[in-house]
């Protein structure tokens, strides 16, 4: 027999935030992709210098959130049915998910937290070593390598040089900096270009993981009432 009365409006209000929970985990999916094909983000970490990649800890990250936001659709649309159905036994596992979900966003949030720092650092070292080599006098093999590098970094970011530039960089930065960039009364720094842009895109992802957890909190709260509904309707044993 259905439920009925509070446990209903329960049932139904259940399903209303599995889809909404569905719909973020597209949302969470299709955001990831974003940042993944990101024009500024790519254009940077997939240059190379001196034999090494351009470091990878934020491509980790996204990939992480691809497979947040495909596994959230999943576990949406099993809440959705179980709640349509009013199926303990899918209810019960889509209650499992959720919470081994939940766990996990709370584990990947205070890892972000401790580490937020460390993508801008990272390209920040990367960009420091190709510069040190673009104004080398002496001549390093490498010097061409590193100035096709700071031409990447200052064409994408639309910044010149770290801020506290040496003298030798500043006779340089003409052939280093794009024209357009030069003529600003003081170009921007790259180092805090780099910044901005990390933490612009972790803001983003630190809000929908915080709308996503609130959902989940209701979503668990209910699911543990309909269950105890159906299992005391009348004709259920």
């Amino acid at each position: 027999m259905a439920v009925a009365g509070c446990t209903k409006c329960i049932k139904y209000m259940l399903f209303f935030f599995n889809f909404i929970f569905w719909l973020a985990g597209g949302v969470i999916l299709g955001v990831a992709l974003w940042l993944r094909h990101d024009s500024k983000t790519s254009n940077l970490l997939i240059l190379q210098f001196e034999g090494q990649q351009a470091p990878s800890t934020f491509y980790i990250s996204v990939y992480i959130l691809i497979a947040v936001g495909a596994v959230m659709m999943l576990v949406g649309f099993l809440g959705c049915y179980g709640a349509i159905q009013e199926s303990q036994c899918l209810l019960g596992t889509f209650f499992f998910f959720l919470v081994i979900l939940f766990a996990c966003e709370v584990a990947a949030a205070i890892w972000g937290f401790m580490n937020r720092d460390t993508m801008s650092k990272e390209l920040i070292n990367f960009y420091d070593a190709a510069y040190i080599k673009a104004v080398d006098v002496t001549g390093s093999p490498s010097k061409d390598a590193a100035i096709g590098v700071l031409g990447a970094f200052h064409t994408t970011l639309n910044c010149c040089g770290k801020g506290d530039d040496t003298p030798l960089f500043m006779q340089v930065r003409s052939t280093l900096c794009p024209s357009g960039i030069l003529s600003a009364p003081v170009p921007k720094s790259c180092h805090s270009e780099l910044v901005a842009l990390f933490s612009e895109k972790l803001h983003l992802i630190g809000l929908a993981a915080l709308v996503v957890a609130v959902i989940m909190i209701f979503e668990m709260i209910f699911t543990m009432v309909l269950c105890c509904g159906i299992r005391n309707s009348p004709g259920v044993y």
